[in-house]
């Protein structure tokens, strides 16, 4: 198998495919019809070259990924807001006196982003530091201790990851997130893209979101078993502080796992592809099909497959 260099992710009733700056997201809409919206996003990684670099590009890389996502999450969600009630409109907002619909999206996004990192660095990474700080007076052994704040980490993160699975809108969402991972895992076996192909082809891959954020918890485990601090709080700020070099470590791994078939990788990804079991769900044939139009709208399999001399 070779790494195509596609990603994707699962969006309201549809599926987001990257290619580069190329990006494509295709929405099955209620009449059962399937929109298509093709454009570029230019990586930050590729507007400074220094961003690019090892152990920096996995920090801006993750931005990318939010900022992009939530961007294409919003234009799919788009297509299927409830229809006015003839009810009186509301008085217009600040937003809407003073900005641009355009700029007005844009802070609506950027916020949405800075909320969601501030509550994800809370809930995973502020909440069992705090913990273990408390645990500190029954746990002599830091090592023992910093071990413990992570099996908290993925422990909540497991849980919630259940939680919202319970969910039939995320349910739905996981259908197509296991789409997208059929699609690509088709292309990069050396497939004919169909849905025959598509649907007998896994639904998990080592390049997978679900992957990069169990690296991140393992890996937060063994660095932070070095870094000792003597009160609660300076155990808090260190974690948040530290994250960029967590993702950014957290990112090469699952850079080099997407890219090699190496044992040891291959046994380091095993957790990683299990925990998408929770994440990604057998997608029926309308989904595959929506998922086949958004690779096919930014990406030439049929010519990289003949690149990558499949079938030889």
């Amino acid at each position: 198998m070779k790494s195509s260099g596609i990603g994707g992710q699962a969006v309201i009733e549809g599926i987001m495919m990257k290619n580069g700056d190329a990006y494509a997201v295709a929405v099955r809409k209620e009449d059962q019809s399937i929109e298509i919206l093709k454009d570029e996003y230019k990586l930050l990684t590729g507007k400074k070259k220094f961003l690019s670099l090892p152990l920096i590009r996995g920090v801006f890389n993750f931005i990318d990924s939010m900022v992009l996502g939530m961007k294409t999450l919003t234009w799919s969600a788009s297509f299927f807001e409830e229809e006015d009630d003839g009810a009186e409109p509301e008085k217009e907002g600040f937003a809407k006196r003073h900005l641009s619909k355009e700029t007005a999206e844009k802070l609506l996004m950027g916020f949405t982003v800075f909320l969601s990192i501030c509550l994800a660095l809370g809930i995973f990474m502020v909440f069992p530091a705090f913990l273990a700080g408390l645990l500190g007076k029954l746990i002599d052994s830091r090592l023992l201790l910093s071990a413990v704040e992570g099996l908290v980490r993925i422990v909540l993160f497991v849980l919630y990851v259940l939680l919202i699975s319970r969910m039939e809108d995320i349910r739905r969402v996981f259908m197509y997130h296991g789409a997208e991972h059929k699609c690509i895992n088709c292309i990069e076996h050396g497939l004919e893209l169909n849905v025959e192909n598509v649907r007998k082809s896994s639904k998990q891959h080592k390049r997978c979101g679900t992957s990069f954020l169990l690296f991140v918890m393992l890996v937060s485990i063994v660095l932070f078993m070095f870094i000792q601090t003597d009160t609660i709080w300076m155990r808090m700020l260190s974690r948040v502080l530290l994250i960029p070099v967590v993702a950014g470590i957290s990112y090469e791994i699952l850079r080099l796992a997407g890219n090699s078939d190496n044992f040891v990788i291959e046994l380091l990804s095993k957790p990683g592809l299990a925990l998408q079991n929770l994440t990604t769900k057998e997608p029926d044939d309308d989904m595959i099909e929506v998922a086949i139009q958004a690779v096919e709208a930014v990406f030439d399999w049929k010519k990289w497959q003949a690149e990558n001399q499949y079938g030889k």
